[in-house]
């Protein structure tokens, strides 16, 4: 089983507004309501993909029982622990004639020690029946940065693989708990290691820093794939570099919201099924670009997933020399 922590769970709204302008009255030709967050976006996209999971995090009000029933509509078990305040709704604009994307998220509820607490325990308890725990996504008001860490390094004791992706300080926090994996973004890659990229070698180098912090693995996903940084199959190897990417005009992206989900349920999907790191990273990028192809986030067609994977291109570049 694979689980999916969402502590800051959203109902996400996308709108397609062509010509949008801020300080006009616009209408939406088209629009979409779902359960999000981003464990809640891996956990719809690992159900499409036909792997066992399990959405746990925390659901407040009747924004969280939407979240819940539609979930349950999906087929997508959950299991969360409710909270006295509202989960918050996300907003999402996308205009269809520049391609531009404006994104609204909302702070969420405050959430207080006592259902911390209630949900560690229910963590632990979900971890017995878990090999995979993905936590994903930005904390709740008052909860301790922390707190990713924390559940880390209960669950590494329980043998649970532990995949982050998040960003800020609870990312930092996490690191240092020395999960399997880390795929923050390039922006959230840049202010984890303290610097700007600004060439394949910098992104490479960076990878490199991201795992020398305390991960096993890093990836940085881009927009057209990933560099990651992964451990060897056969004891007592380096660890290798990858760069993998969808060509450059291979497919047209008509909405990017929550591709990097997608791509980060592909690579868990596929490490779950005992596949090789080559084979995790291209599954992983080529459900990030199917994902572009729809109105709404963690959304995927696994037979155009299926297809695209023919298209994806690996590098495995050699690692900078290490300074000093």
């Amino acid at each position: 089983m694979i689980i999916t922590v969402t502590l800051n769970t959203a109902i996400d709204k996308t709108l397609a507004v062509p010509n949008f302008r801020l300080g006009r009255r616009h209408r939406t030709v088209e629009q979409t309501s779902m359960p999000g967050g981003k464990g809640v976006n891996v956990a719809r996209v690992l159900k499409t993909l036909g792997q066992p999971v399990i959405a746990t995090g925390f659901a407040g009000g009747a924004t969280g029982t939407r979240i819940v029933e539609q979930l349950t509509q999906l087929s997508v078990l959950s299991d969360f622990v409710r909270v006295r305040e509202e989960s918050r709704t996300n907003t999402a604009v996308i205009d269809p004639t520049t391609g531009e994307q404006t994104e609204i998220n909302e702070r969420g509820p405050r959430v207080s020690e006592q259902e911390v607490e209630l949900f560690v325990d229910k963590l632990l308890y979900l971890a017995k029946g878990a090999s995979v725990c993905v936590f994903a996504g930005s904390l709740p008001r008052d909860v301790d940065v922390d707190v990713y860490a924390r559940m880390i390094r209960e669950l590494k004791r329980l043998g649970v693989h532990c995949v982050v992706d998040t960003d800020g300080d609870p990312l930092r926090r996490a690191v240092r708990a020395e999960p399997d994996v880390i795929s923050p973004n390039v922006l959230e890659a840049e202010e984890l290691v303290g610097h700007e990229f600004n060439d394949d070698e910098d992104h490479a180098i960076a990878v490199r820093e991201m795992v020398g912090l305390g991960a096993r693995e890093g990836i940085m996903t881009a927009p057209d794939g990933c560099y990651a940084l992964m451990a060897p199959v056969d004891p007592g190897a380096p660890r290798a570099l990858y760069r993998v990417r969808m060509p450059a005009g291979s497919i047209e992206p008509r909405a990017t919201v929550g591709s990097g989900d997608a791509f980060l349920a592909g690579f868990v999907a596929s490490r779950y099924a005992g596949r090789s790191p080559v084979e995790c990273l291209s599954y992983g990028v080529a459900c990030g670009a199917e994902s572009t192809q729809h109105l709404g986030a963690g959304l995927v067609d696994p037979e155009r997933v299926g297809r695209l994977l023919s298209e994806i291109e690996v590098e495995r570049p050699a690692l900078p020399a290490e300074v000093g």
